[in-house]
């Protein structure tokens, strides 16, 4: 089997969300197919340059690849979710009240927004 990556057009529609995670702001930024399936995410942590904000955009080039070689954004949130580590804590989301860290939140975010309503469960 030979995995196939569906990148995103060069000019593509986003959402993006400002976020609060016990202190620690950031913006989310989610890249659309045409169609409204997320392709690519992009996290930017108010402390730039530190260790967090470098995980980050780690992790969301991971995830963005992932995406687009077939991984299910349903299939993502399940190994994503639930999490732990810092921060964590309240969030400014009152459909997220709390989270377990930032891969928690965004899984959880992506969920709310852009999961198939009949999606698997297992987590």
């Amino acid at each position: 089997m030979v995995a196939h990556r569906q990148t995103l057009p060069e000019t593509r529609s986003s959402l993006t969300h400002k976020f609060c995670i016990n202190g620690h702001e950031g913006y989310l930024t989610v890249g659309l197919h045409s169609d409204g399936r997320p392709g690519e995410i992009f996290i930017k942590m108010a402390k730039e340059g530190s260790t967090m904000s470098g995980m980050c955009q780690a992790f969301c080039r991971a995830f963005s690849l992932a995406l687009q070689f077939g991984l299910s954004l349903d299939e993502a949130v399940v190994r994503f979710r639930n999490m732990r580590f810092e921060p964590m804590g309240p969030t400014n989301n009152p459909e997220i009240p709390e989270c377990q860290s930032i891969v928690d939140y965004v899984a959880r975010f992506l969920e709310l927004n852009f999961s198939h309503p009949s999606a698997d469960r297992r987590i």
